[in-house]
């Protein structure tokens, strides 16, 4: 069932939601959260249908907020609010609100949603993409106790994560640390395994793709070992060695579905990791309102620390001048001993 509101406010958006409970023979309220989704209208569709999926798992007051970008100077001192109340089969299994804000209001948003929250129930808001650069200081982003963000959506993902460290407050989390709990389960049951010491570890991944660095901080933080991020094609994620006193433990997934274990003295083994759908990653979210610490810990690590496998050391090799027309001729370095023997006589000559 869908109710169309335009130029509505609080108050009529409420008595809709009764009305539409009513008008389904549900008029009990049976929801555990309130999720505010603050977007715009060209990702507005695809964050609306993984909340309605995630809300199979959660029942929730799904709420979106559609700031409208005023184009004419009449417009901007206009105030408007539009809302789409969904219920029944139109909305999962909870409640929908599109609000739609044009001028003035769209700097008041917070006063649009407050009075449309659950009483007494949890309230998690999500930016699908342009989240602000504190979520907590928000103005929508104080009225919730959980903040979900998403670096994968921005222009410069890396940098994104440093913001996001100095900003960090407690309830912030990222759909980009979300997709990585599978590769974190995995490795930590295939240390479990071993009685071993990992000395070293190589994180392989996407170029621009933030789960690869919070993969490497997460493990150099909790192993206390250097660190190394490369690069691949992708998809994604792509694997993870880690070398160890036993020997090598090697988690690759080159297709972004199936992926293999090795275990040195252990038979390979096939393991499904595959990349998940954005539904999957909110419901996962709402799982847990509490802090994540352990998000906090890998993210305050700092992208920085992490070793580059350009920034290496080269070979002990002088490249000497080529002759005209030739290829350059390389010459090894003379060992350090050596070096020295031949410095020997020239101070037997300044002592006599």
């Amino acid at each position: 069932m869908k109710i169309d509101l335009t130029d509505t406010t609080s108050s009529k958006i409420n008595k809709a939601l009764v009305q539409g409970r009513r008008a389904i023979g549900t008029p009990a309220v049976g929801m555990v959260l309130t999720l505010v989704i603050v977007t715009d209208e060209e990702n507005a569709y695809d964050a609306l249908r993984a909340a309605n999926e995630a809300s199979r798992e959660h029942p929730s007051r799904t709420l979106v907020v559609i700031k409208r970008v005023s184009r004419t100077p009449r417009d901007r001192t206009t105030s408007r609010l539009d809302a789409e109340v969904r219920v029944g089969a139109d909305a999962g299994t909870g409640e929908t609100v599109v609000l739609r804000l044009y001028g003035e209001v769209v700097h008041h948003a917070q006063s649009v949603v407050l009075p449309l929250l659950l009483p007494d129930a949890p309230t998690v808001v999500w930016w699908p993409v342009d989240a602000p650069l504190d979520p907590a200081k928000d103005p929508l982003g104080a009225l919730a106790q959980r903040r979900v963000t998403d670096t994968y959506a921005t222009e410069q993902p890396v940098r994104e994560l440093e913001a996001r460290a100095a900003a960090y407050s407690p309830g912030d989390t990222d759909l980009s640390w979300t997709r990585i709990t599978p590769w974190r389960s995995m490795l930590a049951a295939a240390l479990d395994q071993v009685s071993c010491k990992v000395t070293s570890v190589e994180v392989e991944g996407e170029e621009f793709n933030p789960s690869c660095e919070l993969l490497a901080m997460w493990l150099a933080d909790r192993l206390d070992v250097p660190v190394r991020r490369s690069q691949s094609s992708g998809p994604g994620l792509t694997s993870v060695r880690m070398e160890s006193t036993c020997g090598p433990i090697v988690l690759d997934r080159a297709d972004g579905t199936l992926a293999t274990l090795s275990i040195q003295g252990q038979p390979d083994r096939a393991v499904a990791l595959k990349r998940r759908e954005t539904s999957e990653l909110i419901a996962e979210e709402l799982r847990r309102l509490d802090p994540d610490d352990t998000y906090a810990a890998a993210l305050r690590y700092g992208v920085d620390r992490l070793a580059d496998p350009a920034e290496e050391p080269a070979d002990e090799s002088v490249a000497e001048q080529a002759p005209a027309g030739g290829e350059p001729v390389r010459k090894k370095a003379a060992p350090a001993g050596k070096a020295a023997a031949k410095k020997a006589p020239a101070k037997k000559a300044v002592a006599k």
